[in-house]
């Protein structure tokens, strides 16, 4: 009997989203063919501290589920490569610009891909300053203000007024020191997946976000059990194509490896699409959209756990 591939799944961590970590490294346990692989949980608890030493002997390869700063941004993979273990998903540089709002749109902007009217500003900035209105004057009502490194829509408030924009910007403080705010558009949430290596990726077909209210907030995310999306999206066969294009020219643009997931606006009065953000270790949940469009392109989950443990092993030279 071939011996099994021991698999690291690492979860939890310091960041806002240790919870939604923990959901989808379970969902990632519980699918991994046993015949092919020997899972074990390793737990990192809300301190960042590790349940094991992290050593070069302590898997075969590591799947590290964890979303947010600490285990989303570059930190962990940079732990990995200086230990030698090979690893799923996207590498040192392309997991901090994709999980940095600012720098994510600095380069989709360097390469010509379309996002929303937006400004950032420090902390320092903000509070420098007693012209709030000054700051995103540029921008329309209604805004959506974000910290700069969090996702799982922690920390994000959409305002439309000065009073709003004051506490949302207080909000999104607390978790970064840097906040982005965002005009919003009047447009349907689609999100795409992309699979693959460096010189050949793939993307799914499209998915369409269910949006209960003005936004997809984190209860309607991670709590509620409503239906949150369509896969694959109602859309006509070219505006499909576009988004499967520019989900590619994201990946690429950012040096993605292995897994990403694309989030976009379609204006669909002018037809525009936006590149909202790129998620380089989306949600790996039961309800994970990532997921879902995968199975919808023909790649079921437990396939899509292999391939993506089979990526680790390519960029390693293992």
């Amino acid at each position: 009997m071939t011996e099994r591939v021991r698999v690291a799944v690492l979860a939890g961590g310091p960041s806002a989203e240790h919870e939604v970590s923990l959901q989808s490294a379970q969902a990632v346990l519980d699918a991994l063919p046993r015949d092919l692989y020997e899972p074990v949980a390793v737990i990192i608890d809300r301190q960042g501290r590790w349940p094991v030493e992290p050593r070069r002997d302590l898997a075969d390869v590591v799947f590290p589920v964890l979303h947010g700063p600490f285990g989303e941004d570059g930190v962990v993979q940079g732990l990995l490569e200086t230990l030698g273990i090979p690893y799923v998903g996207c590498g040192v540089l392309a997991s901090a610009v994709g999980m940095n709002k600012v720098a994510m749109r600095r380069t989709f902007l360097a390469e010509d891909i379309p996002v929303t009217p937006h400004v950032w500003f420090t902390e320092h900035e903000w509070r420098a300053t007693t012209d709030h209105w000054g700051v995103v004057k540029s921008l329309d009502w209604p805004m959506y203000v974000k910290p700069a490194n969090m996702g799982s829509s922690i920390g994000i408030s959409r305002v439309t007024s000065m009073e709003e924009l004051r506490a949302a910007v207080d909000l999104a403080l607390a978790y970064d020191r840097v906040v982005v705010v965002e005009q919003g558009v009047t447009a349907r949430e689609i999100v795409c997946g992309v699979l693959g290596g460096f010189d050949a990726p793939d993307a799914s077909v499209p998915g369409e976000l269910i949006v209960p209210g003005d936004w997809l907030d984190y209860e309607a995310k991670y709590l509620s059990r409503a239906e949150i999306a369509t896969i694959p999206a109602a859309l006509p066969e070219r505006v499909a194509e576009d988004v499967r294009e520019l989900a590619l020219r994201a990946f690429r643009a950012i040096g993605g490896y292995a897994l990403s997931r694309v989030d976009f606006l379609y204006e669909q009065d002018t037809g525009r699409l936006y590149v909202l953000e790129i998620n380089t270790m989306p949600g790996f949940t039961s309800r994970s959209v990532y997921a879902r469009a995968w199975a919808a392109s023909g790649v079921p989950y437990p396939d899509l756990l292999r391939r993506l443990i089979d990526l680790a092993f390519a960029r390693s030279g293992s």
